[in-house]
């Protein structure tokens, strides 16, 4: 018999592309055992409720981490179906941001704090990773093919939570799709070149729907961006006014 948190190993491996071969030799389990559980993984969902599940829908009770981990699958999150009815709910960090990996971790046991919460690496990154029949309910933006292909909007319980927390979903997004750099510049003053150093803040997103909730958020904290160039599609937002980024130094700050 194999424990719980084993099977979810294995079905995580499974989930990220490796074969039944590769994950048996790699973990030792029959190929046998791992397709029963591929039939049963309704059997790792816990039984904690899901507060929009209940007979009076209510949002989730930790609105910061919720604000944060949906800017994070709003970026770079993926919801997938498996058999029996359970999602996967996986968050690609890099492993450049081990801090952020950790908060990642911490904001999807906030949300499902009886269901495990485990990570899968690959290379240059973890995905981390929770099984739970209710994902697409906390995160109804779920759907077939990639974001920017379809409508992306919140629904009025997520845009009160955005509307309480906007700096916790404002990190999420600048955590998934954003960065904060450093440019630099020189002047000559009295025959002396003398450097200067600016930060800014970018956001790159290919849904217009995302940009849209992204520039949204900042212009409810009084953040002034602007349209910077595209990229293969994708609509880069700046933040470069030096007020601006000081707000953003205090609420958001570089990734870790």
């Amino acid at each position: 018999m194999h424990d719980a948190e084993t099977r979810r190993q294995a079905l995580a491996l499974v989930a990220h592309g490796q074969s039944l071969n590769s994950v048996s030799r790699q973990t030792g389990i029959s190929r046998a055992a791992i397709r029963s559980w591929q039939l049963r993984p309704d059997s790792l969902d816990r039984t904690m409720p899901c507060p929009r599940c209940r007979a009076v829908p209510r949002p989730p009770d930790d609105a910061a981490a919720y604000a944060y981990l949906l800017g994070l699958y709003l970026g770079d999150g993926c919801i997938s179906l498996l058999r029996g009815g359970v999602h996967s709910l996986r968050i690609a960090c890099s492993d450049t941001w081990p801090g952020l990996i950790e908060v990642c971790a911490a904001s999807m046991r906030a949300i499902r704090p009886d269901n495990k919460v485990m990570r899968v690496r690959s290379e240059g990154c973890q995905y981390v990773t929770a099984y739970s029949k209710h994902w697409p309910c906390l995160f109804p933006q779920h759907g077939r093919g990639k974001k920017h292909e379809r409508a992306i909007v919140l629904e009025l319980w997520q845009q009160e939570i955005v509307d309480a927390r906007t700096w916790d979903f404002i990190r999420g997004l600048i955590h998934s799709d954003g960065c904060r750099t450093v440019n630099w510049t020189t002047r000559l003053i009295d025959g002396q070149r003398k450097r200067y150093e600016y930060p800014r803040y970018f956001f790159t997103n290919t849904s217009t729907d995302i940009i849209g909730l992204f520039t949204g958020a900042l212009d409810t904290v009084g953040v002034e961006w602007k349209s910077a160039n595209r990229s293969r599609g994708a609509q880069n937002i700046s933040v470069a006014r030096r007020a601006s980024v000081a707000l953003m130094d205090i609420h958001v700050g570089p990734k870790y």
